[in-house]
């Protein structure tokens, strides 16, 4: 081996041994708690900057200094870190968004409190722990991993831990002391970030910025490895490590020099863009906190006019003062980028400061005449040209945001981030003392200022009314149950296609302004740790509120100017912890007309369980068009009158699915199954847990492709219809666990049905609403059981089905909803929908079915009627 490769090798097994401890610390920890911890590159940078402060600045010797940071701080921190942020959310359920949010409220409060105490400028003195041979750090790296691998694989603790991961209530119930496990995993996870920014901060830059970012880059080995084969990971970072220390021999010439040394000089993040966006996601999905959607009320307009003259008020300032304030209305147009993809849409983006960036880049760009095919363009025109280059790259996010969600797309978005902000930004043309001039006649300050407060109108404007009507419904509908979403009709990935351009865009145009209000382009404005400190501003302000938009932008400028740097972070680290553990901030309001306390809740559940009340809320008024006649079903059955949208009944349409078989691994769910729907009938499924029956009503909706077969609605072919495309063609359906949007009010959860079904029709939701003896006024968070089944309903019938699926619907209703239940049901199918029932109840099949189906094993094994197969069906374990 060459001399040259040998030392190569060596510098390549350094970086890959801090990277392994990187990798064994996440991974400990999120088998531990089951939490990705973002914070884990900022708590190396803490506790580098300690072991610094100790040894350098008050010469406490090393060993003892080394002692005291990585035994009793860094462990330390993180007991403190599980008994006081994380251990409340595990306790509640530990939603992965709450848990995300609470992490990088952590990174971004330690990475301002770094900049408040120690400065922005990078220190070169950083004490050397082990010395420069890679052997002490790989020896490190390796007996740590054995350590923890033997720990986890042989002793009762190790055995406790993984019942704590799979699943902590009821390891709880088994009598392991959850606390105690989560406690030692956070322990070792810090202790090992610690441990990885010491050995670290001799060779790197020591800032608040760089090494947090550093370190978080590696997270690529933990998710190749799934969060879980230590072996993987430590094999992984060394792999990347050495190659990534080979490829800086590589010289080529021509066009593909830059390319290849910007990968040699970062092949971890290019591992963390292929583990990020190819791989298997970590987590589960989620949505964001409570704290940050619950249903807020707009901001008075007492409000907008206060922040109207706060924002007209820089018109009077001169000098530095006004170019202080020009950030504010630039940065609150990025912002409102948030609003729109993470308020509203529910979409957990780290990445849009990678476009604000790139607004700003292609602007200046443009505007210098060195963007390559295109002209030099006037000011105005370079910044329109450089939003509509930057919104389709909002594909970037968009294209994993479609089959990702919660950690898996934070994950995604924030590793775009960290690539553009490596193989973009940190390159020579975008480092090279950009100086963009201002538009032509808008060289003024103050004109140039009413320019982004004109521009920051007008997006204000695009966002109200993308929040408002039936797109906002959309949105929100996404936001709060994606899956619920699409069965009531929204197309969730073309609605989130859409988001994330629109969010791309807006975020150019404020990268734009920003770069020629301070005519410079500065690509250290737009790094990812800028784009965690965005999202976090604007989910602990009120994410799906416009106005949290403008008094972000406030805050943060305001917050940083004139003072150290890391106020504004520090403050917002704290409310982003806060709200993370559902403490802080709430947004403007819980929403006019909320019923609250017993009496209404009880108020609600006897409009449902009065049998009399309840019939005459099926009674057509004199308003509505003549209503179809309901013939009797038989005997006892009493007719129910229901309104259909139109005077003329539709032509009836039958479901039918032929030889449909779905195979999960080795084991086979369905096999050869048939079934048929006819319309004006109630058809049920029964049979033993594990029989294949969700599976059944599935490929039906279409959540599930079969891997053979047929589903046909009337003459047409659905089978590879995705769930939105089924809804609109007349294919309805409820859940068996409640699916309502608890974001939205009753009326408003209605009118999604009512917009997306098969007929779109505008009276539907008021409709809807008097049949069910509904309050459209009401938010649904909180209201009872029985009351939420009536809303899940009225949202599948407001667009007039042919085919109605519903998945134990019965789920949590008393005797008396089951029996108004049932009645509306034989009223649906006596009036021409097609019915499908999954159920557990037999009585209730016997009294409601036309036919019964008998499935067992993943395949139907009876049918017909009632009487003739239930005497011979046991009861359903």
């Amino acid at each position: 081996m060459s001399s040259l490769t040998y030392d190569l090798t060596l510098a390549g097994l350094s970086v890959g041994a801090a990277a392994a401890l990187t990798g064994i610390g996440l991974i400990v920890t999120y088998r531990a708690t089951g939490v990705l911890n973002f914070a884990h590159g900022a708590i190396a940078m803490l506790c580098a900057y300690l072991l610094r402060q100790l040894v350098v600045v008050w010469e406490v010797p090393l060993w003892a200094a080394a002692a005291l940071v990585l035994l009793v701080v860094a462990p330390g921190f993180g007991l403190a870190l599980e008994r006081w942020v994380f251990r409340p959310l595990a306790v509640s359920g530990g939603d992965p968004a709450r848990t995300l949010v609470a992490s990088i409220g952590v990174f971004v409060l330690l990475v301002g409190a770094a900049a408040l105490l120690w400065g922005t400028g990078a220190q070169e003195d950083a004490p050397r722990l082990l010395p420069g041979e890679p052997w002490g750090q790989l020896a490190v790296a390796c007996a740590i991993g054995v350590a923890v691998w033997a720990v986890t694989r042989w002793t009762r603790f190790g055995g406790e831990l993984r019942a704590v991961v799979d699943n902590r209530p009821l390891a709880v119930l088994g009598g392991i002391d959850a606390d105690r496990v989560a406690a030692a995993g956070w322990a070792f996870g810090t202790f090992t970030a610690g441990l990885t920014g010491v050995l670290l901060a001799p060779y790197v830059r020591l800032d608040p910025y760089g090494l947090p970012l550093l370190v978080m880059e590696v997270v690529a080995v933990a998710v190749a490895a799934g969060m879980r084969r230590l072996g993987v990971a430590v094999g992984a970072a060394l792999a990347i490590g050495v190659a990534q220390s080979q490829l800086t021999r590589l010289h080529p010439r021509g066009w593909t020099e830059p390319l290849v040394q910007a990968v040699g000089a970062n092949l971890f993040v290019v591992a963390l863009l292929v583990a990020a966006l190819a791989l298997p996601g970590v987590g589960g999905k989620g949505a964001l906190p409570t704290a940050v959607t619950r249903r807020t009320r707009a901001a008075p307009r007492e409000a907008w006019l206060v922040a109207g003259v706060l924002f007209l008020l820089p018109l009077g300032f001169a000098g530095s003062d006004l170019r202080t304030s020009i950030q504010v209305p630039a940065l609150a147009l990025i912002l409102l980028s948030l609003v729109v993809v993470t308020g509203r849409a529910g979409q957990l983006a780290l990445g849009q400061g990678a476009f604000a960036g790139l607004g700003a880049l292609f602007a200046t760009l443009l505007a210098t005449g060195r963007f390559p095919g295109l002209p030099q363009l006037p000011g105005l025109a370079a910044l329109l040209v450089a939003v509509l280059l930057v919104a389709p790259l909002g594909l970037l996010t968009a294209a994993p945001a479609i089959r990702r969600h919660g950690l898996a797309l934070a994950l995604a978005t924030f590793a775009v981030g960290v690539g553009v902000s490596r193989f973009v930004f940190a390159q020579p043309y975008a480092t090279s003392g950009l100086t963009p001039p201002r538009p032509a006649g808008f060289d003024d300050d103050r004109v140039f200022y009413i320019l982004e407060l004109a521009l920051l109108a007008g997006a204000l404007m695009v966002v109200a009314g993308l929040r408002r009507g039936r797109v906002g419904r959309a949105l929100a509908a996404v936001r709060d149950h994606e899956a619920g979403a699409s069965a009531a009709g929204v197309g969730v990935p073309a609605l989130k296609v859409a988001v994330f351009v629109v969010g791309a865009g807006l975020a150019a145009l404020g990268g734009g302004l920003l770069t020629f209000g301070l005519h410079s382009f500065d690509p250290s404005a737009y790094d990812p740790i800028r784009g965690l400190l965005w999202f976090a501003a604007i989910v602990v302000l009120g994410a799906d509120s416009p106005f949290a938009a403008l008094l972000g932008a406030g805050l943060l400028v305001g917050l940083d100017a004139g003072a150290r740097g890391g106020v504004a972070a520090l403050a917002i680290g704290v409310l982003a912890v806060l709200v993370g553990r559902g403490l802080g901030v709430r947004g403007w309001g819980r929403g006019r007309g909320r019923l609250t306390g017993r009496g209404a809740a009880a108020r609600e559940t006897l409009a449902f369980k009065a049998p009399a009340a309840f019939e005459q809320a099926f009674q057509a008024p004199a308003a509505f068009q003549a209503p179809a006649a309901i013939e009797q079903r038989g005997p006892g059955r009493s007719p129910v009158t229901w309104v259909r949208t139109t005077a003329t009944r539709p032509a009836p349409a039958t479901l039918t699915a032929t030889h449909l078989t779905v195979t999960y691994g080795p084991h086979p769910a369905l096999q050869d199954v048939r079934i048929r729907l006819p319309s004006g009938s109630v058809t049920a499924v029964v049979g033993p847990n594990g029989a294949g029956k969700s599976t059944l009503f599935h490929c039906l909706a279409g959540t599930v492709r079969p891997d053979t077969g047929r589903v046909r609605l009337g003459q047409r072919d659905v089978t590879r219809l995705p769930a939105h495309a089924r809804t609109r063609l007349g294919i309805a359906q409820t859940f068996q666990e409640l699916v309502v949007f608890p974001s939205l009010t009753v009326a408003e959860n209605i009118r999604i049905g009512a917009e997306q079904g098969r007929v779109r029709d505008p009276a539907a939701t008021e409709r809807m609403t008097r049949l069910f003896g509904l309050r459209g006024e009401q938010e649904t968070r909180g209201l009872p059981t029985g009351t939420l089944r009536r809303v899940e309903l009225a949202r599948a019938l407001a667009g007039d089905p042919h085919v109605l699926l519903l998945d134990e619907p019965t789920a949590g209703l008393d005797p008396a909803e089951v029996t108004a239940l049932a009645r509306l049901l034989r009223a649906l199918a006596a009036d021409g929908v097609a019915v499908l029932v999954v159920e557990h109840d037999l009585d209730l099949v016997a009294e409601l079915a036309d036919t019964v189906h008998v499935m067992a094993a993943g395949r139907i094994v009876e049918s017909g009627a009632p009487d003739s197969v239930l005497d011979r069906t046991p009861e359903p374990s």
